[in-house]
């Protein structure tokens, strides 16, 4: 599809308002390169594509219309792959993944940092490094924090998957978090990932750019190797195969278990996900909780107190280092003033009355931290940042009683389309609005439209057709992913996830609380309303007592417990609780076979899983 006149002038003042000329970065991005990968398609033991680059095709030369001129620019920095040397004895790995894989060379071997999302892609990461480096062992693994694409390839790199006495390094509360964060929500929050990473699009100029932190997230196996040591508390050291590192905690920041790290004998910083090259989410598109702008700048602020006058680079896992203490300093102090400031812009507008709606077309940035290329928005947006800066002050209402009870989308939708008088006279109105390259009005509109009548195909390709303008503009890159695969939905496209294939790997290490915690949400508690009963539980293997009680439709559940009267009472091993309690398998099976005792009613379970709702995995977002 063709941009519009509005769309190409809007591109076109892009170019005119940012330092183009300044391309520091991509002398940065490309500095110590050792070896281009010489094939960036990578695909799993069944021939299943994992990652490849190559869809992207030639991203030299200006951007075409249909991508903003800025977001182009990071695209062409996301793409440039290969093994990088840091400094000597630090090398990286970019262009594998969304994230980048640090390798660190002590004694006898190699330290891994963050060994990227896939195995597939971390394994064929290792060997680019091995190819120059030489064949040396992998002796330790670092997680800088408990996102997936800073552990999942862990598998990949140690011997055939099993880290034996390999230690294993993360922030304290690191699995707990790795499996939670995408546990309780994790449906609407995988649902909502294929929009903000494009997932479904095709890659280049009218579909996925990046994603702004990196190209992608690769589809391979997933791992999780629980951690072996624990970082509890800033200024903590450790030796890993005779190199020096002392941690910084950052909890709560862009993750809520995530440290830096600095190495005094390279004098290297490694900023975690903390600072990278461009504005971060203060709470992702795709959801989650949100984090504490205020506290993420004040942990910057330490990291250039403790660490910065004796670095001479600092890196991240993902993006490209930064060289010279100047540099750093002056980096990390934007990167710190860039959340500082919308935190405290936010608090300054909503103090006066404003609400988080309209603060986000008040707040614009300093031009020092404006025409500074790592404080733009490819990743996390001023607009949505700030919306969520008010949002963990204020909550969702913003005090209008007028949205206290507002109708729900459908109900509303019908009412507006009568208002406006009728489906027709809105699409000859929104059609009049998009001539005039008001997109956003026609969003809005036709919008109301398609909610009163999904079968109306002239609103949903108007509104296809709207989006795909408004993605084409968009220096967000995850924005433009949700526009330009919300068109998608709206022509019919299939826009489901992909099957789930890497559960187990996650599944496998969350807590029994967790187990039935999850459960709970699940639970339709009108239905269950009418039960009341307990269930006792002892994990065989362990001793470990859990009471697991449904009573005023709710599921809870009471570590270190069980009540007399209970209907049932469980004896399994750690191993199979998620799968019986999941329905995978029978307790009369796991009785029959030895591996488990009961006694009470055994239909309990099946009571219990008959007032379950499974998830949705493909739930509409743009249609009701």
């Amino acid at each position: 599809m063709s941009v519009t006149e509005h769309t190409a002038a809007h591109q076109h003042a892009v170019t005119m308002d940012l330092p183009f000329d300044n391309e520091q970065d991509f002398v940065d991005a490309q500095r110590g390169l050792l070896a281009a990968l010489d094939d960036t398609l990578i695909e799993a033991t069944d021939g299943r594509v994992v990652w490849d680059l190559g869809p992207y095709g030639d991203t030299s030369g200006d951007a075409p219309a249909t991508v903003n001129p800025s977001l182009w620019r990071q695209a062409q920095l996301n793409l440039i792959d290969g093994l990088f040397e840091v400094v000597p004895g630090i090398y990286q790995v970019r262009g594998l993944d969304i994230s980048s894989m640090t390798m660190v060379e002590g004694e006898k071997g190699v330290i891994v940092i963050d060994p990227l999302v896939s195995c597939e892609t971390a394994a064929a990461a290792l060997a680019l490094y091995r190819s120059v480096r030489g064949d040396r062992p992998v002796t330790a693994l670092i997680y800088t924090h408990s996102h997936v694409d800073h552990f999942g390839g862990a598998g990949g790199v140690v011997p055939n998957g099993d880290p034996g006495d390999i230690p294993i390094v993360a922030p304290e509360h690191f699995l707990e978090h790795a499996v939670s964060e995408n546990l309780q929500a994790g449906a609407a929050m995988s649902r909502r990932s294929t929009y903000m990473y494009g997932t479904l699009l095709p890659r280049g100029p009218e579909g996925q750019m990046t994603c702004g932190l990196g190209p992608s997230p690769s589809s391979g196996t997933l791992s999780l190797l629980p951690p072996t040591v624990d970082i509890t508390h800033t200024a903590q050291e450790l030796v890993l195969d005779g190199v020096r590192i002392v941690f910084q905690m950052t909890p709560g920041t862009e993750a809520p278990a995530e440290m830096n790290f600095h190495f005094p004998d390279f004098r290297a910083l490694c900023m975690a996900e903390n600072a990278t090259h461009n504005l971060h989410n203060v709470v992702t598109l795709r959801g989650a909780l949100v984090r504490d702008a205020h506290a993420w700048a004040g942990f910057i602020d330490e990291s250039i107190s403790l660490f910065a006058a004796d670095s001479d680079v600092s890196f991240a896992s993902h993006h490209w280092p930064t060289w010279g203490t100047d540099n750093i300093v002056d980096y990390l102090s934007k990167q710190r003033d860039l959340y500082a400031y919308l935190n405290d812009q936010t608090l300054r507008y909503l103090n006066q009355g404003f609400t988080g709606a309209e603060i986000a077309e008040m707040i614009e940035l300093p031009p020092t931290l404006a025409s500074s290329w790592h404080c733009r928005g490819y990743y996390g947006s001023v607009s949505h940042n700030v919306k969520a800066v008010y949002q963990r002050y204020m909550g969702w209402f913003d005090g209008n009683p007028a949205h206290l009870w507002a109708h729900p989308p459908e109900a509303a939708a019908v009412k507006y389309v009568e208002f406006m008088g009728g489906a027709d006279a809105a699409l000859a109105k929104a059609e009049q609005s998009y001539e005039e390259g008001d997109y956003r009005w026609v969003a809005e509109v036709v919008n109301h439209v398609v909610f009163a009548d999904p079968s109306n195909m002239e609103a949903r390709e108007l509104l296809a057709r709207t989006y795909m303008q408004m993605g084409y503009a968009q220096e967000n890159a995850t924005w433009r992913n949700f526009f330009l695969t919300g068109a998608q939905e709206l022509r019919g496209i299939d826009v489901a996830p992909p099957a789930g294939r890497n559960a187990l790997a996650l599944m496998a290490h969350i807590s029994v609380t967790q187990v039935f915690d999850a459960v709970a949400t699940r639970l339709d508690g009108i239905k269950a309303s009418e039960h009341q009963f307990a269930i006792n539980w002892t994990l065989s293997d362990t001793g470990e007592r859990h009471l697991l009680r449904l009573e005023n439709g709710v599921l809870s559940n009471v570590a270190g417990r069980h009540v007399d009267g209970a209907v049932l009472s469980v004896g399994v091993p750690r191993s199979h609780l998620l799968l019986l309690v999941v329905g995978l398998v029978t307790l009369e099976a796991l009785v029959e076979q030895g591996i488990a005792t009961a006694s009470g009613d055994l239909t309990a379970l099946d009571t219990l899983r008959g007032m379950l709702d499974p998830p949705d995995p493909a739930f509409a977002i743009v249609l009701p």
